[in-house]
């Protein structure tokens, strides 16, 4: 068998995969077909898995398919990071000449970095905290797609279709764009999110941090990729060293991940001792023993096969458990580390230290149980990706530390569309309910409150029924008084009605603050509860 054959299966594998990755993007933005398939990746992924259900403490059975990542790994190694994780992928497309040499200057201690972020996200979890699942990389990716690729894809799209249409030949081909790909795969309303810049900054971040070492993520910060590393250490199947081997050291210099060992290093590792480094660290230390293979750092690239130049070297086949180096936690790492979990959960607010919500604070449909909700959530933005009015933003400080770049609802950005329950039925951890359109319908989310000093029928006698006109509710929610005849400045004589919030018919869906033509502050907008300042609704009449 050519191992050159099988790399490059394995790329083909990889853009495939991230090929359909960036499909579900898009798909679950417009086909409710979609939905079913819209969170397959985090179904397959143990660290959500794991955190969700220790956070929930609950078994939840849209998550089961992560056994079959633990499978594959048990027998193939981490398969996942070197064939199927997305934003390994998009690492490896973004390589640095320099980052090998940089690499040696690198603490050999460095990869038990990614162990430390692991142990503190399970111990925060099993307390209740989420906030660290935003270092879950598919979460990373997700978020950074939906809040700002996408949305400056679609912005890029729609500046050049307007400069297409100076050119009268150009303008069947934006015709062409607009009926096919326009609710399609474009979006109909441009996507907004306050925070797109710095959640792009956070990725372009992870992507610089190729040039000290090819993916130095996966390396020294992943916290699925320790997990996954964890388990990989028992894979029965992983590239072995044959006895032809000459010690040339091709193998370690080839493997991105310095999941090769050699000299002294690779000799205290087969012997079982507490010594490993990483490749480029042991490369300038070769000896006369055989290299050896860390199976919890490798990724099961193939590079190394086929680096190696001598026949019968290098193979694939059957080894013993992998052995443990100097950078995999010990006893004293694991307990420090879950001590900060522990004391991080509590700093920032878990439990009986939780902070209580504002009046402000309006999560998805559905999504009342502020504690429960926090347990459950991934901070994957799935439900911002398919928000048609990108009514659903992360969260900043709105609920604190602990609901950091959770989905919170800004009517005056986007509202909860009336006839959309999208949502729920693309939330991977259960976090947002999946309702049917009659239950979300029935879903509270907060109480519209008129501030009758902005308001203009109030305050300038100005005629005004938008909110009355928008409000979705077949009773309408908000309604509006008998009026009183104005004469404006001009001398025209016109009808002013005062709109009144009914608090027991508001679902809280926004619309009516997205619509308020009044600058600024919306005169009237969605709260948890009523303001104790607001007036008293006046009586009909």
């Amino acid at each position: 068998m050519s191992w050159r054959y099988a790399r490059r299966t394995r790329r083909l594998v990889q853009f495939a995969v991230f090929a359909f990755f960036v499909y579900l993007l898009f798909a679950a933005l417009q086909h409710k077909a979609a939905f079913p398939l819209a969170d397959l990746f985090f179904r397959f992924d143990p660290l959500a898995a794991l955190a969700t259900m220790l956070a929930a403490r609950q078994w939840l059975p849209h998550l089961a398919l992560v056994f079959a990542t633990v499978a594959v790994t048990l027998v193939l190694g981490r398969v996942w990071c070197g064939w199927l994780c997305p934003l390994g992928t998009v690492l490896e497309w973004f390589r640095f000449k320099q980052a090998r040499r940089r690499t040696q200057r690198l603490p050999p201690r460095l990869p038990m970095t990614k162990y430390v972020v692991l142990i503190v996200i399970v111990a925060m979890a099993a307390l209740g905290g989420m906030t660290l699942m935003v270092l879950d990389p598919l979460g990373l990716l997700t978020r950074t797609m939906t809040t700002s690729v996408i949305p400056a894809f679609d912005y890029a799209v729609t500046k050049a279709e307007r400069a297409m249409l100076h050119v009268s030949w150009l303008v069947p081909r934006v015709d062409w764009i607009e009926s096919h790909l326009r609710g399609t795969v474009l979006p109909v309303i441009q996507p907004l999110f306050m925070q797109a810049a710095a959640l792009f900054l956070v990725f372009f971040a992870v992507i610089a941090l190729n040039m000290l070492a090819d993916r130095f993520w996966c390396r020294y910060l992943c916290p699925l990729g320790a997990l996954l590393g964890l388990v990989a250490k028992a894979a029965v199947l992983r590239p072995v060293f044959g006895e032809s081997c000459a010690a040339c050291n091709r193998c370690a210099a080839a493997c991105p991940v310095g999941a090769i060992a050699t000299g002294d290093a690779a000799q205290g590792l087969t012997g079982g001792a507490a010594q490993g480094l990483t490749g480029e660290a042991a490369g300038g230390a070769a000896g006369e023993s055989r290299p050896a293979l860390v199976s919890s750092e490798c990724t099961v690239c193939l590079d190394c096969l086929v680096a190696c130049e001598t026949d019968g070297a290098m193979g694939f086949g059957l080894e013993r458990p992998g052995p443990w180096a100097t950078y995999d936690p010990g006893r004293r790492q694991f307990v420090t580390a879950a001590a900060g979990g522990v004391g991080a959960a509590v700093l920032l607010g878990v439990g009986a230290w939780k902070r209580q919500p504002s009046s402000h604070l309006l999560r998805p449909p559905g999504a009342n149980d502020e504690q429960t909700f926090l347990r459950h959530c991934l901070r994957c933005t799935q439900c911002m990706k398919v928000c048609p009015t990108s009514g659903l933003q992360p969260a900043l400080n709105e609920a604190g530390l602990e609901g950091f770049w959770t989905p919170v609802l800004k009517p005056r950005l986007g509202y909860c569309d009336y006839g959309c329950t999208a949502c729920g039925h693309v939330c991977p951890s259960g976090a947002i309910p999946k309702l049917s359109l009659e239950e979300k319908r029935t879903k509270v989310i907060g109480v519209a409150v008129i501030d009758r000093n902005r308001c203009l029928p109030w305050s300038q006698n100005t005629p005004c029924i938008i909110c009355q006109e928008m409000c979705p509710v077949p009773d309408k929610a908000v309604v509006l008084t008998r009026g009183k005849i104005v004469k404006s400045p001009q001398g025209f004589e016109n009808l002013v009605r005062n709109p009144i919030v009914v608090p027991h018919l508001c679902i809280g869906c926004g619309i009516c603050e997205t619509k308020c033509p009044v600058q600024g502050t919306a005169a009237i907008v969605v709260q948890t509860t009523p303001s104790a300042a607001a007036p008293p609704p006046t009586t009909l009449g």
